[in-house]
């Protein structure tokens, strides 16, 4: 799938040096960024998610039975 994109001047130059350097297209570079940036983020967040108990001092069976014994 295309997609439009602005990038500075900079960026591009950049970008077209590398491209040169790594014998790759631009686009083969940006497509690599992509798949790392995501990469990423989505690992922060599986650590945010798993990471939740960590600080707590009581045992997740123990908090969940006495949730559960108020019903």
């Amino acid at each position: 799938m295309r997609t439009l994109v602005d990038v500075g001047d900079s960026q591009l130059q950049e970008l077209d040096e590398l491209s040169k350097e790594e014998k790759r297209s631009r686009a083969a570079l940006i497509r690599e960024a992509i798949d790392d940036f995501l990469a990423k983020r989505r690992s922060k967040h599986e650590g945010d998610a798993f990471g939740l108990w960590g600080n707590r001092k009581v045992d997740g069976l123990v908090y969940q039975e006495r949730l559960r014994g108020e019903w």
